[in-house]
């Protein structure tokens, strides 16, 4: 691995594209042969129905969320470990308000497999989002697009017939629903939390944004390199069951002040800006493989910056790491050479 050190954190060492590997199966590999043969069958029939049928029927979020649990649970997705920043365990439900992401909230979440997607969608039936890093702008998508998203090539432009948008219009149109952003753009292994798109401060500032951290027992269904389709699978069902730790932060507004956009808005919806997106970015010296935590923020105020370094301190925080200075466009070239070695 140390042809590979340049995509390690300077400060840290922590290499968060790395994938993780998991236990060797030893004695037991009929046994996890026998888990994986049995629980796939369940896993197609169900997830297929679900995506292609069920969820375009008007049969309530219950139901839904039902569906989305059974999908949660032939993998043996069960022990969820739960924590919440102000609420001893076993007093939730006296002190649960304000605590927890309301219809109108918007999370900001760690991101580092497809079933972080699944089980804010069985929690809460959220909006999901997609952010990239040069641009407040954010791209509304499905729960089946956000864990496709979590095993697809990182991205640091909008595609260029992308409808974009921004959180303050999301929340102004949907105020039953949460909204869900990964502000880090792309996945991790968890061991690292990445510099933050600016898509949060969109955030009306009246608005609670919730960071909420996932990490997974075993860590080998995490998705840090993309395309590991199988690979994923394969960890995902051939084990008896699996653990989500669930923290959840207090409340971060934005509180950063109002900035002018430049881009045109057309119906709440804003113009996809990929040519000045790719002008700024053709000044940007390609020699630099390893950006600062400062690249992304080099048009903000210094009060947009705490606002994203609350909610990125209070990610790093609950998952008990550190935050690195590696980019997407670091993880670009990383899944390139590591591609190649493949």
């Amino acid at each position: 691995m140390e042809k590979y050190s340049q995509y390690r954190d300077r400060g840290s060492g922590i290499a968060p594209f790395f994938p993780v590997t998991s236990q060797p199966a030893g004695i037991y590999f009929p046994v996890h042969v026998f888990l994986f043969l049995f629980k796939l069958p369940f896993l197609i029939t169900v997830s297929t129905t679900y995506f292609i049928f069920l969820q375009w029927f008007p049969l309530g979020s219950l139901f839904k969320k039902a569906m989305l649990w059974m999908i949660l649970g032939i993998p043996g997705i069960w022990w969820i470990d739960l924590q919440i920043d102000g609420v001893k365990k076993g007093s939730l439900a006296k002190k649960h308000e304000g605590r927890v992401p309301q219809p109108g909230d918007v999370i900001a979440s760690s991101f580092t497999s497809p079933i972080d997607s699944l089980y804010l969608a069985a929690i809460f039936d959220p909006i999901f989002t997609i952010s990239y890093p040069h641009t407040r702008q954010v791209q509304y998508i499905s729960l089946f697009g956000a864990i496709f998203r979590a095993l697809s090539k990182p991205v640091e432009y909008p595609p260029k017939a992308a409808k974009m948008t921004d959180l303050k219009t999301l929340v102004a149109e949907h105020p039953t629903r949460v909204i869900v952003a990964f502000p880090e753009c792309t996945t991790t292994n968890g061991r690292g939390i990445m510099p933050f798109s600016p898509s949060l401060l969109t955030t009306p500032s009246k608005t609670k944004i919730f960071p909420i951290s996932l990490r997974y027992t075993p860590p080998d269904v995490t998705t840090p390199v993309p395309g590991y389709y199988w690979s994923f699978i394969w960890n995902l069902l051939s084990q008896s069951n699996h653990c989500i730790r669930v923290r959840i932060a207090e409340v971060v507004y934005n509180t950063s002040n109002p900035s002018n956009n430049a881009s045109e808005k057309k119906g709440g919806y804003l113009l996809n800006p990929m040519d000045v997106l790719k002008e700024d970015s053709a000044r940007t010296s390609s020699s630099d493989t390893l950006m600062s935590l400062d690249d992304y923020a080099s048009d903000l105020n210094d009060q947009e910056r705490r606002t994203l370094d609350k909610v990125g301190e209070a990610l790093a925080r609950l998952g008990r790491v550190k935050r690195v200075g590696l980019t997407v466009k670091d993880k670009i070239a990383f899944v390139n050479a590591w591609s190649k070695r493949r």
